[in-house]
């Protein structure tokens, strides 16, 4: 089956390359010449697990194609992705659509025969309608139908979430849709992954709905977390036997700095918006989302206590940058709103990603980046765990302790074993555990 992925970003990337690998004959299109000359040269826009290889592949077969020219990607295909951005607006935080429906626009100018328009951007509830809208203005006997598809796509694991998914959404009512999707999603069905067809408006709100949800699980862990130090318990005992529930599960209880990343913080606001256009305040999410902003000046305030009281004209060394690991996305990482308030506070901060520090380069400011972790470490007055890369797992904490100015360490995401630290003769601050040692 020929399809084609208009947008070659992280999602349009990830989703196109699967399908080749599933068979069918995709061609990923973007305006963006030189992302497009990278990709015919091999090289990724984004870093993923495993997507180089996988495109490689799919290329060297055949089944995977890239061009700047809409018009000759879509001609003979069964179905067009839109997969653009959805950034965030300066103004209010919510999705800009607009890319979107400037795709449905070119797409309704050149079709010339049937075919599925899918959506796979994440958007919200109403704008499957909007571009069936929108298509009937450009070409009024179009033979198009309009489908909702969202990803559930993680970062760090996409191609996995993808080739094995707990499901797969469809939003529409047309049967000869339903026949083009079916096909396209053939090897999943054949190893009896459940494929959902829903209303579009359904499943337009289940992304949003399902990623609410998640977010809902880390802001409880972390103020469960709260509790527990203030109790003298282990929020990871907690979270485990929490999660040894089928009905809570183990996912999304690891205490930490917040959410952050591309999806969460703009797929809240956009659920938050879509109850109050339809006059049902979601309160829930009105809570999750100011807890969350807290949460990240609350962290601040910890790696400020641990050093004494004071930061000014001290060095703090940040491991990691990204909102998680096995991803280069800085957008909406906890890290951020922390480094920014570090530095607010007079402390100098010198930090190491081993992805994410050309992107970090760019949203912050006055920050020293180091070439590994140990040069991150040499010479602080703290050492800060950001983001749960493994090989922060596996450092040599004696090495570490050597570097450091004073042995501090404040573990935002509780990748050490308390005991461990203690027997290195740290002072060591975790989140939701008890406190080892003093500075």
């Amino acid at each position: 089956m020929r399809v084609a992925m208009i947008g070659a970003g992280y999602v349009g990337l990830v989703s196109g390359a699967c399908f080749a690998d599933f068979g069918h004959r995709v061609t990923c299109v973007d305006k963006d010449a030189e992302k497009i000359a990278a990709l015919k040269r091999g090289e990724m826009p984004i870093y993923e697990p495993g997507l180089a290889e996988l495109v490689a592949k799919n290329v060297r077969e055949q089944r995977l194609s890239f061009t700047t020219s809409l018009a000759d990607a879509v001609k003979g295909v069964a179905a067009v992705f839109i997969a653009v951005g959805t950034p965030s607006r300066p103004a209010d935080g919510l999705a800009d659509l607009s890319y979107v429906y400037q795709a449905a626009r070119e797409i309704a100018g050149v079709m010339d025969g049937y075919a599925v328009i899918v959506t796979k951007s994440t958007v919200p509830v109403g704008t499957g309608d909007e571009i069936a809208r929108i298509i009937a203005d450009v070409q009024p006997n179009a033979d198009l139908s309009v489908v909702s598809n969202p990803e559930f796509l993680r970062e760090g694991a996409a191609i996995a979430d993808f080739m094995a998914p707990d499901r797969v959404v469809i939003g529409t009512d047309d049967e000869r849709a339903r026949e083009v999707m079916h096909e396209l999603y053939l090897p999943l069905a054949r190893k009896q992954t459940p494929i959902l067809f829903t209303q579009r408006r359904g499943a337009e709100l289940i992304k949003y709905a399902a990623n609410a949800f998640l977010a809902t699980k880390i802001t409880f862990i972390n103020e469960i977390a709260d509790l527990c130090e203030q109790a003298s318990a282990d929020v990871e005992e907690v979270a485990h036997g929490i999660g040894l529930d089928h009905r809570i599960g183990p996912k999304f209880l690891n205490a930490g700095p917040g959410y952050g990343g591309s999806c969460f913080p703009k797929d809240l606001l956009a659920l938050l918006k879509a109850g109050l256009d339809f006059g049902v305040p979601i309160r829930s999410i009105e809570t999750i989302i100011s807890i969350n902003d807290q949460r990240k000046r609350a962290m601040a305030r910890r790696i400020i206590a641990a050093c004494g009281g004071s930061i000014r004209g001290r060095t703090i060394a940040m491991l990691g940058l990204t909102f998680k690991a096995n991803t280069d996305d800085m957008r909406e990482s906890p890290s951020i709103a922390i480094v920014t308030a570090l530095q607010d506070a007079g402390a100098k901060v010198r930090a190491y990603d081993p992805q994410g520090m050309e992107h970090a380069r760019s949203i912050l400011s006055a920050v020293d980046y180091a070439g590994d972790a140990y040069a991150c470490a040499e010479g602080a007055d703290a050492l800060v765990v950001m983001t749960e890369w493994d090989m922060f797992r596996a450092l040599d904490l004696g090495r570490i302790k050597s570097l450091l100015k004073r042995p501090i360490v404040v573990d935002l995401r509780n990748i050490f074993r308390p005991e461990e630290m203690a027997k290195h003769g740290f002072a060591y601050v975790s989140v939701g555990r008890p406190q080892i040692g003093k500075a």
